[in-house]
C-alpha cells in the first residue's frame, strides 16, 4: 500500500440528523434487564444541517488518549470495557503498554469544561490473534478499564449486533469522532464531536469500487470481516483521527454498532468509501474476551429482520465520474471567473466549487499588505458565465505567503450565495498533492489575473507538458535531485505551438495552465511572474496549495489522478540530478521524446543567401555556432545576408530549394545526462570534427555566457556501446587541427 494512503480516518463532511428518532414497534429482545440503558442517546433538539453534536446524543463515544492527547476513538460497550481498533495500539509489530493510555467518556468538546467528564485508567488491551496489519482485516481491540465506568445520561454503553444480525445494504447509518475534517485539515477549536451520516455498501458494490484503479493506480481486496460504508461520489468520509471509533445503526429504536473505523485511501475520494471492521463477526470473540465480566457487552436480536434477508437484490456498481472539469469545448471554459473592483482592471480567476473563485493574488496586492485599508467588499462583484447576473463577494481570503511569494500569489474570494453547478458555471478540478501529471499531457493556457487576451480570436493555446527532469533541471539548481511522481514538482513546463508561430513571448501576460486527463479538466499550474522569453515558460504547480484550498473552501473540488500510464518501469522514478547551470538556465538538457516538438532544442538552421542552410549550436541566448565552410565561400570578403531559426529541428520541414549544407555536429553525453559538443564537421567529412575544447579562450572571449564543463564534468561512455560517442573519438588527438577559422559565431537577435 502507498505511503500516500491513509490508514486512519476522519470526518470530512457533516450531513443533518434527523430532527428525532423513528422507535419501532417492535422491540429488541433483553438479555438481562442491563440490556435496557445500552443504544439509547439523550434525547436532543438538533437542527438539520448542523454539523456539531449535541450533548449526550452519542454517550458510548469515547476519546482515547496517549501521551496527553487524542490518538483514537472508540465506544463503551459495558461498564468495563471499551471496544476500538487494532491499529491504534501496535506499532512496528508490537502492542503498546496499556498503562500508556486513559480511557475518556463523556466528552462533547476537548476543548470544553471538564464537567461530568470520566478518566479511567486502562488495565489490559486484547487484540485477535490473526490481527497483522490494518489491511488484512481483524482490525478491532478490546480495552479493559481499570474501574468501571459509571452510567449515566451522558455515558451509555451502545448495543452490539449477533454474528446473525443483517443490516440491509443501502441503509443510513452515523459515524462519529474528533478526527479531521478533510485530509491534513484538523478539526478546529473548540473540538466538538463530529457526525457524518453514511450509506453502507454492500460486499459486491464496495468491491467493485476498489477494483477500479485509484490513487497510485492502486487496487484493493476486501477480507471477511470487513464492510464498507460512504458514497461512490465521496466527499462524506471518516478521517485521520476517527480510528477505532462507532459505526452505528439505528434497528428497532436502539442504536447497534455495526462497524468500527478501520482505514481508507485518502479521505472522501470519489468511489473510495471507508472500510470498517464488521462487529456482528467477531461476536464469538469478543465474548469469550469477555467471559466473566458483570454485566457484560449487550448482544441484543435483531428487531425486525431485512424483508430481503439473504435474497437480497445485488447493487449495481455505479461508478462515480468527477463532477468538475467539463468543459463543452477546449477554450470554453465554464469555471471562467471575472472579478470586477471598483477602480481596477477586470481580474480573471476559476470557480474551485460552489461558492469560492481561486483569483492570483497579484491583482489585489494593494490591498492585503499589512498597513492597507480594511477591504470594501461591498461593491466587488463576480461574473460566471450563464449566470443572467452578477455574484457579490462576502469574504476575502489571501494566502499567507501571498504579497512575497509568486508561488503562493492566490486568493480566495467567497461567493454571497452558492450557485448551482448542475448546469453551467461548473467548477474546475484541483489536484492533490500527489497527483503526476504525465509528460505529453495535452493541456491548454487559459486567462489568469489581468494578462491581455489571446492575440487572435479563437486561439486555443494547445500546449503539452515536457517531462519533469528536464523542466525541473531547466529551471532547478546544480545537483538539485529531481522530485519523483507522487511528490509536488518545483515547475510544469508547457511547450505549446500558437505562441511560438504568433512570434511573440507575451511577456505581460499571465496564464493558467489547464491539463487534461480522460476527458475532466485539471488546474493544473499557474503563471503570475515574468521570466522573459526564456522557453519554455515555468508554472508554478497547484498541487502544493490544495490543502490551504480544501481548509478554506471546505468543498474545492480535489480530485484522484485520472491517467496512470506511466511509461516503461522504472522511467520517470529514478533518482536523478540536474546538471551543470549558466545564469539562463540548464545546459546541454535534451526534453525527452514526446509525440511532437523539439528533440534537440539547442540545433538552429542557419539560412545563408543562396538556398544553403547550415547546421548551428545555440551556446548562449545570442549566440550560434556554426561552421566557418558553410557560411562563407572560399575568398569571399562579404559576409551573405544570414537568417537563423531556432526551435524548428525536427519539427518543420525545409523550405523547396533548401538543403542542409553541413553535417551534424557531434554531441556527446555525461553521467549526468546533458549533451556536451565535442565537434563541428570538417568540410565534406561526416567522421572527421574540428574540436571545440581548444577553442574555449576564443568563444568564452567573443561569447562571456558560453558554459563549459569542469574536469569533473567530462563526457560518460556507457558501456556496451550505444549512438554516442566512442571512447577513442573523445580522446583522439589525431583530429585536425583547430583555428577560429573553421567555427564561426553569428551574433543573434532572438526575437519572441
Amino acid at each position: 500500500m502507498s505511503q500516500h494512503l491513509f490508514l486512519s480516518l476522519v470526518i470530512v463532511a457533516i450531513s443533518p440528523l434527523p430532527g428525532g428518532f423513528q422507535h419501532s414497534d417492535v422491540s429488541p429482545t433483553q438479555e438481562n434487564p442491563a440490556d435496557l440503558d445500552c443504544g439509547l442517546p439523550e434525547p436532543s433538539s438538533r437542527i438539520v444541517g448542523g454539523s456539531d453534536v449535541q450533548p449526550g446524543s452519542w454517550p458510548w463515544q469515547v476519546s482515547l488518549h496517549q501521551g496527553g492527547g487524542h490518538i483514537c476513538g472508540g465506544s463503551l460497550i459495558a461498564p468495563s470495557w471499551v471496544l476500538s481498533a487494532a491499529h491504534c495500539f501496535i506499532r512496528n509489530g508490537t502492542l503498546e503498554p496499556a498503562a500508556e493510555w486513559s480511557v475518556f467518556l463523556g466528552v462533547h468538546s476537548h476543548d470544553g469544561p471538564l464537567d461530568n467528564i470520566q478518566v479511567h485508567a486502562v488495565a489490559a488491551i486484547l487484540v485477535p490473534d490473526n490481527y497483522s496489519r490494518v489491511e488484512l482485516g481483524s482490525d478491532l481491540a478490546l480495552l479493559r478499564l481499570a474501574s468501571p465506568a459509571r452510567l449515566g445520561p451522558g455515558v451509555r454503553p451502545v448495543c452490539l449486533p449477533r454474528a446473525s444480525h443483517h443490516f440491509a445494504h443501502g441503509k443510513t447509518c452515523r459515524a462519529t469522532g474528533w478526527g479531521d475534517v478533510q485530509e491534513a485539515d484538523p478539526l478546529p477549536l473548540p473540538w466538538v464531536l463530529q457526525e457524518v451520516e453514511l450509506r453502507l455498501l454492500g460486499e459486491a458494490a464496495c468491491q467493485c469500487l476498489y477494483s477500479r484503479p485509484g490513487p497510485f493506480n492502486l487496487t484493493f481486496q476486501l477480507l471477511p470481516g470487513m464492510l464498507c460504508a460512504g458514497y461512490p461520489e465521496g466527499r462524506k468520509d471518516t478521517c485521520q483521527g476517527d480510528s477505532g471509533g462507532p459505526l452505528v445503526c439505528e434497528d428497532g429504536g436502539r442504536w447497534f454498532q455495526v462497524g468500527i473505523t478501520s482505514f481508507g485511501f485518502g479521505c472522501g475520494r470519489r468511489n473510495r468509501p471507508g472500510v470498517f471492521t464488521a462487529v456482528a463477526p467477531f461476536e464469538a470473540w469478543i465474548q469469550e474476551q469477555v467471559m466473566g465480566s458483570e454485566p457484560g457487552p449487550a448482544f441484543l436480536s435483531q428487531a425486525q429482520k431485512s424483508q430481503a434477508g439473504p435474497q437480497e437484490p445485488r447493487e449495481n456498481c455505479t461508478i462515480a465520474l468527477p463532477e468538475c472539469g467539463k468543459a463543452p469545448r477546449p477554450g470554453t471554459w465554464p469555471w471562467e471567473a471575472q472579478v470586477m473592483v471598483p477602480g481596477s482592471r477586470p481580474c480573471h480567476g476559476a470557480l474551485v466549487s460552489e461558492s469560492w473563485v481561486l483569483a492570483p493574488a497579484s491583482c489585489f496586492l494593494d490591498r492585503i499588505t499589512s498597513d492597507s485599508p480594511p477591504l470594501d467588499l461591498e461593491a466587488w462583484r463576480v461574473f460566471l458565465p450563464s449566470r443572467p447576473g452578477p455574484e457579490r463577494v462576502a469574504h476575502f481570503v489571501a494566502h499567507e505567503n501571498a504579497s512575497w511569494d509568486d508561488a503562493s500569489g492566490l486568493v480566495l474570494l467567497q461567493l454571497s450565495a452558492p450557485v448551482n453547478l448542475s448546469a453551467a458555471p461548473r467548477a474546475v478540478c484541483l489536484p492533490h498533492p500527489d497527483h503526476y501529471f504525465l509528460p505529453g499531457s495535452r493541456c491548454r493556457l487559459a486567462r489568469w489575473g489581468r494578462g491581455e487576451p489571446a492575440p487572435a480570436p479563437g486561439a486555443q493555446l494547445e500546449a503539452e507538458l515536457l517531462s519533469g527532469w528536464w523542466c525541473h533541471c531547466l529551471y532547478g539548481r546544480r545537483g538539485a535531485s529531481v522530485p519523483p511522481p507522487g511528490d509536488p514538482p518545483h515547475a510544469l513546463c508547457p511547450t505549446y505551438r500558437e505562441e511560438e508561430e504568433a512570434g511573440r513571448c507575451w511577456n505581460g501576460s499571465s496564464w493558467s495552465l489547464l491539463c487534461r486527463e480522460e476527458g475532466t479538466w485539471f488546474l493544473a499550474g499557474i503563471r503570475d511572474f515574468p521570466s522573459g522569453c526564456l522557453r519554455p515558460r515555468a508554472f508554478s504547480p497547484l498541487q502544493t496549495h490544495g490543502p490551504w484550498i480544501s481548509h478554506v473552501t471546505q468543498g474545492a473540488y480535489l480530485e484522484d489522478q485520472l491517467i496512470w500510464d506511466w511509461g516503461p518501469e522504472g522511467d520517470e522514478t529514478e533518482t536523478q540530478t540536474c546538471p551543470p547551470h549558466t545564469e539562463h538556465g540548464a545546459c546541454g538538457l535534451r526534453p525527452k521524446a514526446i509525440a511532437a516538438g523539439v528533440l534537440w532544442p539547442w540545433l538552429a538552421e542557419v539560412h545563408v543567401t543562396g538556398g544553403r542552410v547550415c547546421t548551428g549550436i545555440l551556446v548562449a541566448p545570442g549566440w550560434v555556432l556554426a561552421a566557418t565552410h558553410c557560411i562563407l565561400r572560399l575568398g569571399a570578403t562579404t559576409v551573405p545576408y544570414i537568417e537563423v531559426y531556432l526551435g524548428r529541428s525536427e519539427a518543420s520541414p525545409l523550405p523547396q530549394g533548401h538543403q542542409v549544407t553541413s553535417a551534424p555536429p557531434l554531441l556527446c553525453q555525461t553521467e549526468g545526462g546533458h549533451w556536451v559538443l565535442m565537434g563541428m564537421a570538417v568540410r565534406g567529412s561526416r567522421e572527421l570534427f574540428t574540436a571545440i575544447g581548444p577553442e574555449e579562450a576564443w568563444i568564452s572571449q567573443t561569447v562571456g555566457e558560453a558554459h563549459f564543463l569542469n574536469p569533473g564534468g567530462s563526457p560518460y561512455w556507457p558501456p556496451g556501446g550505444s549512438d554516442l560517442c566512442p571512447p577513442d573519438l573523445a580522446g583522439d588527438s589525431g583530429s585536425p587541427k583547430a583555428t577560429p577559422l573553421f567555427l564561426l559565431l553569428l551574433a543573434v537577435l532572438i526575437q519572441g
